[in-house]
């Protein structure tokens, strides 16, 4: 639960810059997911972060910091694609192998299925399951992110939560023994995947 904006330290400190770095992780996380690159989302997130504190001067007090970062964030992230005019494939999942797994379990679903899979996802897909599932954004705060209509979010995330579950040859009556929360988040919706179970 976010605490009132009056309650933040950065607010009663006057300067919200001091605010910036309590949303690293999540620039981070959400960083990860659209690059696949432990070291270019460090890149991003830098890139971000001094954006962020150029343009400070546009932000407006009171209102939801996080999401100007990601804006920013997801902004750098699609200039910097289109001047690269390519993107570079996992084709031989080099990339995806190098991700950190979780320890072997009994259940099946493992961490690197999904990766592979969530991996597979197009971009915008990736991206709306990440903010609403993984990092917590409400579709509003998702669609304002990426500057479309919460009703293009909702979309996004209910095919990509579809295509997962195709990805993984998940049926109605199966269950999913994840313990990792935000993968469970990303995954999980059962009005969105057709009524599977998490």
């Amino acid at each position: 639960m976010k605490a009132p904006v009056g309650d933040d330290p950065a607010s009663k400190s006057g300067d919200p810059r001091d605010e910036i770095i309590q949303h690293l992780g999540a620039m981070r996380a959400f960083a990860m997911s659209l690059t696949r690159d432990g070291s270019s989302a460090d890149d991003l997130v830098q890139d971000t972060i001094v954006k962020a504190w150029s343009k400070i001067a546009t932000f407006e007090p009171g209102t939801n910091m996080r999401a100007w970062l990601f804006t920013i964030l997801r902004n750098t992230f699609y200039s910097g694609r289109r001047r690269a005019k390519r993107e570079v494939e996992d084709v031989d999942g080099v990339m995806a192998g190098g991700l950190a797994e979780k320890p072997a379990h009994d259940g099946r679903l493992a961490m690197r299925d999904f990766e592979f899979a969530f991996a597979k996802l197009p971009d915008e897909q990736r991206e709306a399951l990440t903010l609403v599932g993984g990092s917590g954004f409400s579709y509003e705060e998702a669609a304002e992110t990426c500057g479309v209509a919460v009703g293009t979010i909702k979309s996004r995330v209910n095919r990509g939560r579809k295509k997962l579950a195709e990805l993984l040859h998940l049926s109605e009556d199966d269950s999913m023994d994840m313990t990792d929360k935000s993968t469970m988040a990303v995954i999980g919706s059962q009005s969105a995947t057709g009524g599977f179970r998490a």
